[in-house]
């Protein structure tokens, strides 16, 4: 018999078995699809996320042949793409340049429709938002691919809109529904709700040009109290006459106009560099490239390596389970003359098959799936795909990868089944085999070795070695399961019946369980790996992000001396329509001479000027700013570099918020209140000091033996009528030492304030001040309802005024993230340890069987399942958590390895690389997903069992 005469009767052998046995089949077919399934998914996903440069040509000019812009410059000198460009002469025009005719720049022939954006404020069903107001002709076939109707209809007049979706969300709104801009009083409609394709999230309104900036103009044309629109600089799409489009040398006749023009026909097709006159003056620009961090793709690598070994490990059990159940047949099989290789055989054409029906599946079902799960996907992508991008090749290889995985799977448990005698086989004997204590030993070595490497790769800067060193961690972990499985078997001597079975049978079947627990631990890995890179690249982003307030406050202010008088009708609104938990603090603004607000000139002797003078010395100069700077960060750690940039001496150098006034000194005159709600200084001494009028200095810098000096140039300009009057003849300076309170080292991180000033010191000093607004304390951010609520009521009062919050610098999708990387690993566990119940059950029936004849109640069956399901997942996810924590921490090391080189290359850039647990998908893991799948496997086992018949 030849070698394909012998394997086809395996696969026959093979393929009726799997039809026999169709539960466990099912579930080796599940376990195969599954990684097929997601590895396809996220495959299709990828490639038809990854915004083709075509795609992101109709994301600019929609189906236009090419957008034209007026440069501002004169005539230019332009790349193909339109993203750089320059001047002809080289020289930067000092004076403004006339705007340019654009219709005469088109082609003969040409179609165009133009674009233009302004700023305005409409009302919506909660109040008032600030939005942008597109002038474009949607309905325009030029504007397709760029502006896409979802509902309704495009606008019909100058009094209709349409507005995104993302808008009509957060206004309250829908189509139908009414919108005023404040500023013109004009009144429209939202005829229908649109979408760009390339931006999901965007906020915006469209009406037909004309619509709203010229009645707006007119009207503050003929009502000086109308502030006038400020638009955008107009874009044209064009269309060309023929079917050529615009190609490069209408480019280059429209940049000697002035124009900047970027053209589909000339981006797909870009002529010679020798054609280019822009590189013939700066050749750089010829080698220009987008760089891009590898960080997300090293640990993406480093979390695939590991997630490879899932399958192997999960469908192993089913198959070692089918050759046990099937051991009579392959007894059989040998007696009727059939050798060892084709035992293996048959048991590999099991592998073979259900390897090949579960790799189909999983591509089909794959594919399905992100074709109905599509609209999800992109909404969290924030764009719309161009189209499901299959590439053949791709999924090829991820379906012979399942079919693989199925033969290595069905491996070892072929080997077992050649090795097994005949008549073990015929009389259904087990035998009984000590455990080998060469494997763990290998393993505990090889795990140490694994994770030398990985941290090896990780401070050597590799993330090749990283992944390397992970895999072989994770595989000597695998050597040692089976001993910890062991070690759980004798820990259930004092345990109640059910668990006490429960471990004993997981360490009795060791060749179950090992690899059952290995597959979780390597889901729960992977998803630990990423969870714990997230987190810690999360705190590190928090740390380098600079608030404009302090963390859940919120700030009212005033624009200028007439918005004052407005104060209390916007401090009411405040107060009334967001989450305020406190009282309020009263700030004001302060300044010397002229208020540069108001009087401010090129020059810079138009208004006055103050300074508060920051002393030289230890604790005054931050070191990391001086001479020698790179020879102290070449010496300096990590931590050590974040403690010294933290000192007040370092913190603002290069960083000062001025968010409550327009220079980098960050006085505000303020009473003790400010303290408590703002600055969160709990101090009787500090409050005491300010009734006083003795200022707080929140950064100790800048004291000198309990001291500041504010120096000041009391200059007024001529225009200031009043001011000049009381204070005629040139500029007079100042310098004053002012005796302060110095508020401890921690506070001078406090965002937009370095020193309190009371009101009766500033006016001692001969400064001026103004009431700018207030702070509060609040329970959360404003909400858009809230937002749109308070400005109408500004609004309403006489406008002027604004509030600003703090939203922090991860707010939105990275909780989502870890969120949907726990229900990954959830789902994985419970699935596996299900799937483990299962198999345990299929192969303990007899014992199940023995149980409920010797009188056990039923729901000892019950239990049993689910404590066996809990051992199961407890124990995968306790090790893989171990297991996840070596590539996430080795992957943090390149990365501080490569902050390292940065820090010490200037030193003033932040070392910071913390590594942060995610406690809370841990602790979903750890507790809520093992609980849940005892839960699940007790709740759908069966309480009783017919007694089954016996043979012969």
């Amino acid at each position: 018999m030849s070698v394909f005469t012998g394997w086809r009767a395996a696969l026959r052998i093979a393929r009726r078995d799997a039809v026999r046995a169709k539960g466990r089949s099912a579930l080796v077919v599940a376990m195969i699809a599954l990684p097929v399934l997601g590895v396809t998914a996220a495959d299709i996903t990828y490639r038809s996320a990854d915004q083709t440069p075509a795609e992101q040509l109709t994301a600019r000019i929609g189906s236009a042949d090419a957008m034209y812009g007026d440069s501002g410059m004169g005539p230019i000198q332009q790349m193909p793409d339109g993203d750089m460009y320059y001047t002809e002469d080289g020289e930067t025009p000092e004076e403004d340049v006339p705007p340019i005719d654009m219709r005469a720049v088109f082609p003969k022939g040409a179609r165009a429709i133009s674009e233009q954006s302004v700023s305005a404020t409409v009302t919506t069903s909660y109040g008032i938002a600030s939005t942008e107001i597109t002038e474009l002709k949607a309905s325009d076939p030029m504007a397709r691919g760029r502006i896409d109707l979802v509902d309704g209809a495009f606008p019909r007049g100058t009094g209709d809109m349409v507005a995104t979706e993302a808008f009509l969300k957060s206004a309250g709104l829908h189509v139908g529904s009414g919108v005023t801009v404040t500023t013109s009083g004009r009144k429209y409609t939202i005829t229908g709700a649109v979408e760009l394709p390339a931006d999901l999230e965007a906020k915006q309104l469209y009406a037909d040009p004309g619509a709203v900036i010229a009645p707006w103009q007119a009207l503050a044309d003929h009502d000086k109290k109308v502030p006038a629109p400020r638009p955008d600089t107009a874009h044209w799409l064009v269309d060309a006459a023929g079917k050529d489009g615009i190609g490069w040398q209408d480019v280059l006749a429209a940049n000697k106009a002035g124009a900047l023009v970027t053209s589909r026909q000339v981006s797909e097709n870009p002529p010679p560099h020798s054609e280019i006159p822009l590189l013939k003056t700066n050749p750089q620009y010829a080698n220009s490239r987008t760089y891009e961090s590898g960080e997300t793709g090293a640990a993406l690598i480093t979390v695939v390596s590991m997630a490879l070994l899932e399958v192997v490990l999960l469908a192993g059990p089913a198959f070692a389970v089918g050759a046990r159940r099937s051991r009579r047949q392959l007894g059989l099989l040998g007696t009727c003359g059939g050798d060892r290789s084709q035992v293996r055989a048959v048991v590999l054409g099991g592998g073979l098959v259900l390897g090949g029906v579960g790799a189909a599946a999983g591509v089909a079902v794959g594919l399905l799936l992100t074709v109905v799960f599509r609209p999800m996907i992109e909404n969290w992508a924030g764009h719309r795909f161009g189209g499901l991008v299959l590439r053949p090749a791709e999924l090829l290889v991820i379906a012979v990868l399942g079919l693989v995985t199925g033969l290595l799977a069905a491996f070892a448990p072929a080997i077992v089944a050649g090795r097994q005698s005949v008549l073990e086989s015929l009389t259904g004997r087990r035998g009984v085999r000590r455990s080998s204590r060469v494997l763990p030993v290998t393993g505990a070595c090889v795990l140490a070795l694994g994770v030398l490497v990985a941290v090896y790769g990780g401070t050597s800067g590799s993330s090749a070695l990283v992944a390397g060193g992970s895999v072989v961690a994770e595989l000597g972990l695998l050597a040692c399961i089976p001993v910890i499985v062991g070690v759980l078997g004798r820990l259930g001597r004092r345990l109640p019946l059910s668990p006490r079975m429960a471990l004993r049978d997981a360490a009795r079947n060791r060749g179950r369980t090992a690899p059952a627990v290995a597959a979780v631990m390597a889901a729960v890995a992977g998803s630990v790996a990423i969870a714990t890179y997230m987190s810690s690249s999360m705190a590190e982003t928090d740390y380098d992000y600079t608030p404009m307030l302090t963390a859940g406050t919120i700030a009212l202010s005033a624009g200028d001396a007439e918005s004052v008088g407005r104060l209390p009708a916007a401090r009411a609104a405040v107060e009334h329509n967001m989450a305020v938990t406190g009282g309020r603090a009263d700030i004001s603004r302060v300044w010397a001479g002229s208020d540069c607000n108001v009087y401010y000139d090129e020059e810079g002797d138009g208004c006055g000027t103050m300074e508060l003078v920051k002393p030289t010395g230890k604790g005054h100069t931050c070191p990391l700013d001086t001479k020698g700077a790179k020879e102290l960060a070449a010496r300096l750690s990590a931590e050590e570099h974040r403690a010294m940039m933290r000192t007040p001496a370092c913190v603002d150098v290069y960083t000062s918020t001025g968010t409550f006034s327009s220079d980098s000194n960050n006085i505000v005159v303020g009473d003790a209140a400010l303290l408590d709600t703002y600055v969160k200084l709990d101090n009787p001494a500090a409050a005491a000091a300010l009734k006083a009028g003795t200022p707080v200095l929140l950064n100790e810098a800048y004291a000198k033996d309990g001291e500041v000096t504010l120096k000041a140039v009391h200059t007024y300009n001529p225009k200031d009528k009043e001011g000049r009057k009381l204070h005629p003849g040139p500029a007079r300076k100042t310098t004053d030492r002012l005796k302060v309170y110095v508020a401890k080292a921690e506070y001078a991180t406090t965002p937009g304030v370095r020193l309190i000033l009371p009101q009766r010191t500033a006016e001692r000093l001969g400064l001026h001040t103004q009431p700018l607004g207030s702070v509060y304390t609040v329970a959360h951010q404003p909400t858009d309802a809230e937002d749109q609520r308070v400005s109408a009521a500004i609004d309403q009062a006489g406008g002027g005024l604004w509030v600003q919050g703090n939203p922090g610098a991860n707010e939105g999708r990275g909780s989502t993230i870890l969120l949907i990387l726990t229900l990954f690993a959830g789902v994985v566990t419970v699935g596996a340890a299900a799937i483990t119940t299962g198999l345990a059950k299929a192969d303990a029936e007899a014992d199940l069987t023995t149980l409920s004849a010797v009188g056990a109640p039923p729901r000892v069956r019950r239990t049993l399942s689910g404590f066996q399901c809990l051992v199961v997942a407890l124990t995968g996810v306790l090790l893989g958590t171990a297991a996840g924590l070596v590539p996430s921490v080795a992957l943090r090391l390149v990365d501080l390895r490569q902050a390292m080189e940065e820090m010490r290359n200037q030193p003033m850039e932040s070392a910071y690389t913390p590594i942060v647990l995610p406690w809370a998908t841990i602790g979903l893991l750890a507790v809520a997903v093992p609980l849940l799948a005892g839960v699940l496997a007790a709740a759908f086992t069966r309480s009783r069992v017919a007694l089954a018949r016996r043979a012969g």
